[in-house]
């Protein structure tokens, strides 16, 4: 598979996705509009070009116009690029693929999760560096009493907040995953 990005309409706006040899490259919540989505994709991935996505990266494309129109989709079988993610990152999106649409679960379980208790604030960075949003779904994961927490992504907490609507999650009555 060559390499490339390209934008895509969702309901809640155009979305990117840059793909190589090794998997997914990154992936890019809706910015403003359209131009803006792609403006962003050509910093994000200087080195490629936008073009027509081949076909295991429009299935891909598919699943997340499915999964960000309300659908339980499970994305945690697509493979993603690590080149240049550090390891503690690699760990923190493998627990945050595991949880499941419709559920929540805290920085600070991820980092019990991962024999780190204590490493709550490392976890939220590396979560709002993640390159992959909204396949490894960094929205799914909270502070503390179920607080929203930072959100990077364009609209911040306002569109994390929106991400666990479409998705029916309901952070204050769910028992821990972990």
């Amino acid at each position: 598979m060559s390499g490339g990005w390209a934008v895509f309409d969702t309901p809640i706006g155009p979305c990117g996705i840059a793909w190589g040899p090794l998997g997914v490259r990154g992936a890019q919540l809706p910015q403003a509009d359209a131009e803006a989505t792609r403006v962003r994709m050509a910093r994000r991935f200087p080195a490629l070009a936008e073009r027509e996505p081949p076909a295991q990266i429009t299935r891909l494309i598919a699943a997340l116009q499915a999964l960000l129109g309300g659908e339980a989709r499970d994305l945690a079988d697509t493979r993603l690029d690590f080149t240049g993610v550090p390891d503690f990152h690699r760990r923190v999106y493998a627990a945050a693929l595991a949880v499941p649409p419709g559920r929540t679960v805290t920085y600070g379980e991820i980092a019990l999760r991962l024999g780190e208790p204590g490493a709550a604030r490392a976890v939220g960075q590396a979560l709002g560096a993640n390159p992959f949003a909204p396949i490894v779904p960094c929205h799914r994961v909270l502070a503390a009493g179920g607080r929203t927490g930072g959100f990077s992504a364009h609209g911040g907490t306002d569109t994390k907040r929106r991400l666990l609507a479409i998705e029916g999650a309901r952070p204050d009555d769910q028992p821990s995953l972990f």
